[in-house]
């Protein structure tokens, strides 16, 4: 037996395409080291910038008497099928201590009962609204409002996605700026405040993201999120981690050199009038967040404009995490496509004359390692896989490279839980950090490797079916963070006396 082994792994180790593989080994090594040296650079960038703002904003942001200088801000709920968490979203959003605002629900032609659960909670009624159309969207019904909570109102249109539906929110709001967050979020009372701050400190601003955390594990108290926690089931311990690195690290990273290229669709703030200009969202992908800023970036390159596209750290907006896996994997093969669809449409700004940061770094380190890593990733394994079995690479080394790309993931997501705690410490308890060191460790072991597969998924479904039409994707929620007790809404929330500055 181990002699035809033997004389069947020489043959194999003859095959051309065999040995073409053996010399694509040191394209893999180099790769990774590249990859990893990057990652670095920005852990590096994020915590000295993390650190410099701890330093300077920890306190509050605002004294009170000053709050009524912050310019007012529409938010928008693009909602499709959320009856188990828009109402409590919404009423998240009515404690906010923002002092000027407005709420604008977009209902896209739900199946469900969101839109009844909507007019049920906040006693909506329709009303004769003039409606702008500056940006083309399906069919509006109508546009209903609320006697009892004076910000409150929602659109009703059929079914057009979610960007279509962000775009009907615009057409519908009332305020320069507009805060887009989904309908199955939680805001803390502090966070459109911090949020919106970078547009009273700078005027170049256009664009300001937040974090976005895990609400799995959380509590939630009519509306207020009344407890932090950590998700009790595995998959969402791991996208905890995941987040925190994307975030904290990630974005945190580009944000000095104005080469953010991402917003999360579920937390962000832009001036109406420049998303306006160019369009607004882009209908047929299904990254229309990070197409949005990178089509900013593009624009305002191309026209020469001193802008700035921020991310802010502490802002948080708190989500709901998919808990199974069919889900997870729809989220994370439609967010790889979305980032196809988004570099590909903007390939210009790539290495453009007045690209900047954002085209001659971020661009190509979004098209390299982001987009291509996943294909790279994947094949590498593989590759390594099959030419350690026919012993053209020696098991010690294989075991190397893999000890190695597995060392690097748990010193990355180790550093960002480590750097979570040093400066915000929302998990504070010693069982909670101890929970979140193995879940950092434990997610390395078969998480990321899957996480991986389902990018190349999404990658190759981009290239083999562009054409196809997008809809918002399919996710189950469980709502299981919520704990509103019945009939305390209305007690909870200001209403008619919510604010000064009633439209």
């Amino acid at each position: 037996m181990n002699g035809y082994w033997q004389s069947t792994v020489d043959y194999l180790q003859q095959l051309p395409w065999l040995q073409h593989m053996a010399a694509l080994q040191w394209v893999f090594i180099a790769y990774f080291m590249a990859i990893n040296l990057s990652y670095l650079i920005l852990n590096y960038i994020s915590a000295y910038q993390i650190v410099r703002y701890m330093r300077e904003y920890r306190a509050n942001y605002l004294p009170p008497g000053l709050r009524e200088y912050q310019p007012p801000v529409s938010i928008v709920l693009p909602a499709y099928n959320e009856e188990k968490s828009v109402v409590s979203s919404v009423r998240s959003l009515l404690k906010t201590s923002y002092p000027e605002y407005e709420i604008v629900v977009v209902n896209d032609g739900s199946s469900d009962r969101t839109r009844e659960a909507l007019i049920e909670a906040f006693g909506l009624v329709q009303v004769p609204e003039a409606y702008r159309a500056r940006l083309a969207t399906e069919l509006v019904k109508g546009v209903y409002a609320s006697p009892r909570y004076p910000r409150v109102r929602m659109v009703d249109k059929a079914n057009g996605g979610k960007a279509d539906a962000i775009n009907a929110g615009i057409n519908c709001v009332r305020y320069p700026l507009f805060c887009v967050i989904d309908a199955d979020s939680i805001l803390q009372p502090e966070s459109l405040s911090r949020v919106v701050r970078p547009f009273l400190e700078d005027r170049r601003v256009v664009a300001s993201g937040g974090v976005v955390r895990v609400l799995n594990g959380c509590t939630v108290s009519d509306g207020m999120l009344s407890k932090v926690g950590l998700p009790r089931r595995l998959l969402p311990s791991f996208q905890l981690v995941e987040y925190l690195r994307a975030f904290l690290f990630g974005r945190m990273g580009w944000s000095p050199m104005n080469a953010l290229l991402i917003i999360s669709g579920a937390f962000g703030v832009f001036y109406k009038e420049r998303v306006i200009a160019i369009g607004g969202y882009r209908v047929d992908t299904v990254g229309e967040d990070m197409d949005l800023v990178v089509r900013m970036h593009r624009n305002l390159r191309k026209e020469q404009r001193d802008y700035r596209i921020v991310f802010v750290p502490d802002p948080v907006c708190w989500t709901e995490a998919p808990t199974d896996l069919s889900s997870l994997r729809n989220q994370r093969v439609r967010w790889q496509r979305g980032l196809a669809e988004s570099l590909w449409a903007n390939m210009r700004l790539m290495f453009s004359r007045h690209g900047g940061a954002a085209g001659w770094v971020a661009f190509p380190f979004m098209l390299l390692f982001e987009f291509l890593g996943p294909i790279i990733e994947v094949v590498g394994y593989v590759t390594m896989i099959i030419l350690a079995i026919v012993g053209m690479v020696s098991l010690e080394v294989f075991l190397i490279f893999l000890a190695a790309a597995v060392g690097m993931g748990i010193l990355l997501s180790v550093n960002a839980m480590l750097l979570e705690e040093l400066s915000f410490g929302l998990y504070s308890r010693p069982i909670q950090q101890l929970r979140m060191f193995g879940v950092a460790i434990l997610e390395n072991f078969g998480y990321r490797q899957l996480n991986s597969c389902w990018r190349f998924m999404g990658t190759m479904r981009w290239l083999f079916s562009r054409r196809k039409r997008h809809n918002w994707g399919r996710i189950s929620r469980d709502g299981s963070w919520q704990h509103a007790p019945a009939g305390a809404a209305d007690a909870a929330v200001p209403q008619a006396s919510e604010g000064k500055h009633q439209p």
